[in-house]
């Protein structure tokens, strides 16, 4: 992929109409008749119908089809807490996204507010418009009370992707690594550097799937998190180690997978070296991973590294997640977006990766060979096979649990209905 320069992406968000997501009408609307329709009076029917039985809501309005992506701007990619304004071209990209990628409609919002009591007051009460709500980009620690307490007092699917997304798209590639490392997940040692919101989500759901707590050894900025230290908050106890290390450095040796989400440069050729044999090695710091690539894979030759890169194999990018765990949960009226969700979603995103890729997405990633193995543990995110084999996972996820509101009961419906939102992208987002 080419470098992307500053003017090309100033002028794609410029020109020829400043932003990337619009309105659009889906009823007809060229005579008095539809317009009286659409408004007064024929309006007032649906309001009555919905009033008397506010499930309706999602037979009468776009509800169950939109999403909110909210932020309040102070966690933007690697740019830092930037505010709502800067972060909105942000939003409006992940809007494009969840529109392109799984038919989904989306507003993006931006909140200034940054005490968390207020932006939660804010959302909830904003939150009847929509079908779910994708929180994005707000600074731990507060993420985590804010998400908590939307989840509990919400009665829609949210989920603050930065976390979830990044946990569920790392944990599928993680499943299909140690597959070919020929690992088991409850014998191997985990070091996560990096104990953020995405940090500790990555985590948790690696313990859902096998991973033991004894095993799992995360560092912050001041090294690893034990339970001598006595400046640990909540969020971080949960974590402390019991053994008797202090450095990145000496909780690598023997490891057998790193998980990075901190900053470039602090894994160093000798620490990869003292890992366990055949490692797994998540570097995910953006732009720049925790150690470089070419680097990384000529001192172990016998690891499967991954990055949050578009330009290396194995890219982790939560677009392979989010889009279709929303389309899942809102096609089946989920009420929340739970462990069990989760679970579904990362068994099915790493079982696509095991299957022949078709030609046409061959196509789009021209010479990058596309077959499980060590440089493709996922699927490519232009594969559109995602939507039939995620979104229908969640929603089976969601009715398992007991939290899916309208369960599905046609599933080879509902593929067909999924398989036409496919179909019916713009040619210009399509794979042709």
């Amino acid at each position: 992929m080419k470098t992307i320069s500053k003017e090309a992406a100033l002028s794609y968000h410029a020109e020829p109409r400043p932003g990337k997501i619009e309105v659009v009408p889906t009823k007809p609307y060229s005579t008095q008749r539809d317009l009286a329709l659409a408004y007064s009076p024929g309006v007032a029917y649906p309001c009555e119908e919905i009033k008397k039985t506010p499930g309706d809501v999602y037979r009468y309005t776009a509800k169950g089809n939109l999403v909110a992506v909210i932020s309040n701007g102070t966690a933007v990619l690697g740019l830092g807490d930037i505010g709502p304004l800067a972060g909105k071209p942000v939003m409006e990209g992940k809007a494009l996204l969840f529109k392109i990628f799984a038919g989904l409609d989306c507003f993006d919002i931006e909140v200034n507010e940054t005490d968390p009591d207020r932006f939660v007051e804010v959302v909830k009460a904003i939150a009847p418009t929509f079908g779910g709500i994708n929180l994005e980009d707000i600074k731990a620690p507060e993420c985590f009370e804010i998400e908590r307490r939307l989840k509990e007092e919400c009665d829609i699917p949210v989920m603050h992707d930065d976390q979830h997304g990044t946990a569920i798209i790392s944990a599928a590639g993680l499943l299909n690594a140690l597959e070919l490392q020929e690992k088991k997940i409850e014998d191997v040692r985990l070091v996560v550097n990096g104990a953020g919101a995405a940090a500790m989500a990555c985590t948790r759901l690696y313990i859902a799937l096998g991973v033991k707590p004894e095993n799992v050894v995360m560092c912050d900025s001041r090294g690893v998190i034990s339970r001598s230290r006595r400046d640990l908050s909540p969020q971080k106890r949960e974590f402390a180690t019991g053994r008797q290390i202090y450095t990145l450095a000496e909780a690598m040796v023997d490891a057998d997978v790193f998980l990075g989400l901190s900053v470039k440069d602090v894994v160093t050729p000798a620490m990869l070296r003292s890992m366990a044999a055949r490692p797994v090695v998540f570097a995910l710091a953006n732009p720049d991973p925790e150690i470089d690539y070419e680097l990384a894979v000529s001192t172990r030759p016998d690891m499967i590294f991954a990055t949050g890169r578009s330009d290396y194999p194995n890219q982790i990018n939560n677009v392979l997640g989010f889009p279709y765990i929303f389309r899942g949960a809102l096609d089946c009226g989920a009420t929340t977006i739970n462990e069990t969700m989760k679970i579904h979603a990362v068994r099915a995103i790493a079982e696509l990766a095991k299957e022949a890729v078709p030609d046409r997405v061959r196509a789009a990633y021209e010479c990058v060979p596309l077959a499980f193995g060590a440089d493709y543990i996922l699927p490519k995110p232009l594969d559109p096979r995602l939507l039939t084999a995620v979104a229908p996972a969640v929603a089976r996820g969601a009715m398992e649990s007991g939290v899916a509101t309208r369960p599905i009961t046609d599933w080879d419906g509902y593929s067909s209905r999924l398989r036409q939102i496919v179909d019916s992208k713009p040619a210009a987002c399509r794979l042709m």
